[in-house]
């Protein structure tokens, strides 16, 4: 049996195909600028693939090259510590993405299950707060982690964003309202307590959507720059995205290395990318596992 042409499908295909482009292009631009010799970063930035590739980009930032050869390529002889601007990325991402996800759970399953004086009331002011731009909060959270003494700090770096976000909250409010009650009464029969049900009933049925509020914070802690170059000012807090900023800032003056820069943003990319590949496929696991369509 042949399946009827539809014209529809068809549309929707080219519609699909037009917008990966979009999105594929300023990434693909990238990876190709970052594998043009500076040389011909200009003369060359028309054609589709580059005319003579090179590596040598990666090496010089990664500091694989010594000063001479680095300059003689057209940088500026800056590097970036990758391994340990790395490992402070991860370390933020990692406190705020496990925090957030389980006080977010936390509030979220209160605000479905539990009855408590004003809980509409708070719940309408949290959602409310989706509509405040994050710019708003920034000097008052600045002003108080400076006054505990904590510029300089993961905790400081982490605070704003350690419990709960509104989105967060109201995602798994929605969920939670979705889980029968019957599969908590049951466990309560069992003998679990409010704490129980929460934690070993709907928590494992929940993966899914706890998976989703986990990737999306960590990919947004991952690319975030404003705040960690607020409060993250030393070497031994500083993330890659800041890192990047300051290997801009060590560029020569007559024009940015932005063949480096971009070799550099290149491999900044490719640790969130695997977190994506890797718990893109767990997320559709767990969503298979929940029942979610």
């Amino acid at each position: 049996m042949t399946r009827r042409f539809a014209p529809g499908r068809l549309l929707a295909w080219l519609v699909l195909i037009v917008f990966l482009a979009l999105t594929v292009a300023p990434f693909y631009w990238m990876v190709r600028t970052a594998l043009t010799p500076a040389a011909d970063i200009y003369s060359d930035s028309t054609a589709v693939f580059p005319a003579h590739p090179t590596m040598i980009n990666f090496w010089r930032v990664l500091g694989l090259v010594d000063n001479q050869t680095a300059r003689n390529a057209g940088g500026s002889g800056a590097q970036i510590d990758f391994l340990r601007y790395t490992l402070n990325s991860v370390i933020y991402c990692a406190l705020i993405a496990t925090a957030q996800t389980f006080c977010c759970a936390l509030a979220g399953y209160a605000f479905a299950r539990l009855r408590f004086p004003g809980r509409d009331l708070v719940f309408g002011v949290m959602v409310a707060a989706l509509m405040v731009p994050p710019i708003f909060t920034l000097l008052p959270n600045f002003t108080l982690v400076k006054s505990l003494g904590a510029i300089d700090t993961f905790a400081g770096m982490v605070a704003p964003s350690l419990l709960m976000t509104p989105f967060a909250v109201f995602f798994l409010r929605q969920f939670f309202l979705s889980v029968p009650r019957e599969v908590e009464e049951a466990a309560v029969i069992d003998g679990a307590g409010r704490w129980g049900v929460f934690w070993r009933v709907v928590m494992p049925m929940s993966r899914g959507p706890l998976i989703t509020i986990a990737l999306t914070t960590s990919v947004w802690a991952w690319k975030d720059f404003l705040w960690p170059l607020l409060v993250g000012r030393g070497e031994q807090t500083r993330v890659l995205t800041v890192a990047l900023g300051v290997f801009l800032q060590q560029s020569p003056n007559t024009q940015p290395d932005w063949t480096g820069l971009m070799a550099a943003s290149t491999l900044s990319v490719l640790p969130v990318l695997a977190l994506l590949i890797f718990l893109g496929k767990r997320l559709v696991q767990s969503l298979n596992f929940t029942g979610i369509k």
